[in-house]
């Protein structure tokens, strides 16, 4: 396959000037506390400004497995994304059938899904054994990835031994979302994609996940941790000029991007940092209203 042309080459790409947000070097206490409508992280960020091209003209060109995330078709029988019965009816099995028919995997296990809006999430109320799974929430606004490696391997490992004891051992895994915003287009933050062979393999630190009913206060938040490593780590990134960023302008119901947050075969683009970022570039935006699905693929 021929390489992609970098932001600024001719013949032009279209791109956008805006800011991505990354952990800033020294930041040693990351955490990301989450509850139902609010997310905080205890780490220090700083946004950055970028140019993020625009890789709905050559879409055909970016592959899962040379670039960490690829866009799809895909029509959805959930009609309303909001209805939390409806997609926990219909969604984890279709995305279950999507991701078998995408990957070649033999086995795919969905995890928790979760809906992000730009909307005002001001007046969500607290919920007692929020689970972060099935909810609303904003959406994500720095450069990370949902697993680092060691949590992908670990969480890996743990869900294919608990639902296929006696299985033979599988050969490879993918760690993955489907990504699919729903409110029509164009949205005001759509979701920007970092080309996986733009960063080293050693980039990213760990940001530890805590669910709580209530964000607590900072001397709280700052606080010791127990097992902190053995709970679930997302990757965050420092800013790099070499980080290459993309995104599918206008995307619509009918559109997924499936992005890769762990390949165990590293032969391949093996990861993709993403993050929200505000697209300036279009008139009268629209709420972004989107809908993740993680999972684990195995192959036997």
């Amino acid at each position: 396959m021929a390489s992609l042309p970098r932001i600024g080459d001719n013949p032009p790409v279209r791109t956008v000037d805006t800011e991505i947000t990354y952990v800033e070097p020294g930041s040693f206490i990351n955490r990301r506390f989450v509850a139902a409508g609010v997310e905080v992280n205890t780490g220090t960020y700083r946004p950055y400004p970028v140019k993020i091209g625009d890789a709905r003209p050559m879409q055909e060109s970016f592959r899962l497995d040379t670039h960490g995330f690829e866009l799809f078709m895909h029509k959805s029988a959930v009609g309303d994304f909001m209805d939390k019965a409806q997609v926990d009816a219909k969604y984890p099995a279709e995305v279950t059938e999507l991701m078998q028919r995408l990957t070649g995997a033999d086995l795919v296990v969905p995890l928790g899904w979760m809906v992000r809006t730009s909307g005002d999430l001001s007046g969500r109320k607290k919920v007692v054994g929020y689970t972060h799974r099935g909810g609303i929430q904003p959406p994500a606004g720095e450069a990370h990835v949902d697993f680092t490696p060691e949590c992908a391997e670990y969480r890996a490992r743990e869900n294919f031994q608990r639902l296929f004891p006696g299985s033979r051992p599988y050969t490879r895994f993918i760690a993955s979302s489907l990504w699919r915003a729903f409110s029509p287009p164009p949205q005001d933050w759509p979701l920007a994609l970092c080309d996986g062979r733009s960063l080293a393999d050693d980039e990213g630190t760990p940001n530890t996940l805590v669910v709580v009913d209530q964000i607590p206060d900072r001397e709280t938040m700052l606080g010791k941790l127990p097992a902190e490593l053995e709970g679930m780590n997302a990757s965050i990134f420092h800013y790099s000029p070499n980080h290459r960023w993309w995104y599918y302008s206008n995307m619509n119901r009918d559109e997924v991007v499936l992005l890769k947050f762990y390949d165990s075969d590293h032969s391949r683009a093996w990861r993709a940092p993403h993050t929200a970022f505000r697209d300036p570039s279009f008139p009268d935006v629209r709420i972004r209203e989107s809908i993740e699905l993680r999972s684990f693929a195995y192959f036997l």
